[in-house]
């Protein structure tokens, strides 16, 4: 059975699909067991392409609409409309659409995946947050592409979905001088771990942070630790510590249904 996580606001719109994929209820086998979503892995080309149609399935589409891109950390951000192909995957972090029916995919294993929608105006969108592109300002960027749209950020609904938690996220003080160069407020975001010099990093509560000084409607995040459930969610940081190869990617999704 496919894995499956929803958020209540965003589930409430109408007018809109979404969903935080987790890693159950594909065909791959190995360290990509079994809903890897990625093209860009090691995994069976087939296998992947039969993952990514049982995932569109669950929106009731054809895997010819399921977009997602080569992601790479940055503030990019991509417009899909019908003439759009799926299987273009343009090097960015984020897809808008205003297009009813074409469902808009990020992949993540550890990083944030952000799903928003303004169900008035008919405009969704789908981000990658990993610490850089946030930083950077991915969501802000998002927003301005959904406002050039139509969107109206007072309206807009978002949700951080499964990622990486502050008790399995241990950074170095580098890591945090970055984030404290930005804005000395982003000390709340780390709290000292038991390794001297080390941190343990908030990226939920940044990206949250980051959403709501956009001023949009409503901003939640769902709780799961992607570290921390190795049954139900890939995590790059995991396998890494771990030795067990390169493991897969979830998808994150979210679609205009067109319904009036």
């Amino acid at each position: 059975m496919i894995g499956l996580l929803t958020e209540p606001h965003l589930a409430a719109l109408h007018g809109v699909r979404h969903g935080f994929f987790t890693r159950e209820g594909g065909v791959s086998n190995g360290p990509y067991r079994s809903l890897n979503c990625s093209s860009a892995l090691s995994d069976s080309p087939a296998a992947v392409a039969e993952n990514r149609a049982l995932v569109a399935g669950q929106f009731d589409v054809g895997v010819n609409h399921l977009f997602t891109l080569r992601q790479c950390h940055s503030t990019r951000v991509c417009v899909i409309d019908r003439s759009s192909s799926a299987q273009a995957q343009p090097e960015a972090d984020a897809l808008v659409t205003a297009v009813p029916g074409l469902m808009l995919g990020v992949l993540t294993a550890d990083c944030a995946p952000v799903l928003m929608a303004d169900s008035g105006s008919g405009v969704v969108a789908a981000v990658h947050a990993g610490w850089r592109g946030a930083l950077g300002g991915v969501i802000e960027a998002t927003i301005d592409v959904m406002e050039s749209m139509g969107a109206r950020r007072g309206w807009i609904h978002a949700a951080v979905g499964p990622c990486i938690r502050q008790p399995s996220y241990e950074v170095n003080g580098d890591f945090r001088d970055q984030f404290l160069a930005h804005d000395e407020v982003c000390h709340r975001f780390f709290i000292p771990s038991q390794r001297p010099g080390s941190f343990l990093f908030d990226l939920p509560a940044y990206v949250s942070i980051r959403l709501q000084s956009c001023g949009i409607a409503a901003g939640s995040v769902l709780p799961h630790d992607t570290y921390a459930d190795p049954a139900r969610f890939f995590s790059y940081r995991r396998t890494a510590q771990r030795g067990e190869g390169e493991g897969g990617r979830q998808i994150s999704a979210i679609m205009l249904t067109g319904e009036e």
